[in-house]
């Protein structure tokens, strides 16, 4: 089995903590060494608490859904004999209620562009064929229950 780590640290730094009114603005690391300021998000936890310029937990998800299905999907268009000029994915996650009743991720919607390069051009059977091996293979999208979909412009 492998394993991923991350390395989560917050600091009280003197604020009233019972109150409420404490600074949710936290550090990520991770293996590499990379520090990612984040945060709850303003529209979770209100201003000043928030830090509106940090990464939100929510934010990530749906970047890593979005990254882990771009990683397969560029994989498999090399073995397939595509030439991938650009991948642009503007995701959206929606935050809502589930069917227990929970406020969870309710939805993913991958939107990506992509540009292919060459003669080779893939049709749009190949194309949804290659985004439907690539969620297939993504480990994100196979590790949540919410929907992940792949909409719009591809």
């Amino acid at each position: 089995m492998k394993e991923f780590e991350a390395h989560v640290a917050w600091q009280r730094a003197g604020q009233d903590f019972l109150d409420g009114r404490y600074s949710r603005a936290h550090d990520w690391r991770f293996d590499g060494g990379l520090q990612v300021p984040a945060s709850s998000s303003p529209l979770s936890v209100p201003l000043p608490m928030s830090d509106p310029a940090a990464v939100d937990p929510e934010e990530a998800l749906v970047a890593a859904a979005a990254s882990c299905h771009m990683l397969f999907f560029l994989s498999l268009a090399a073995q397939r004999g595509f030439t991938v000029d650009s991948y642009v994915d503007n995701a959206i996650g929606c935050l809502g209620e589930d069917g227990d009743g929970r406020v969870a991720m309710t939805r993913i919607e991958l939107r990506p562009a992509i540009a292919f390069a060459g003669e080779r051009q893939p049709s749009r059977e190949e194309l949804d064929a290659l985004h439907h091996a690539a969620h297939a293979r993504c480990y994100i999208a196979n590790s949540l229950k919410t929907e992940v979909l792949v909409v719009g412009e591809r």
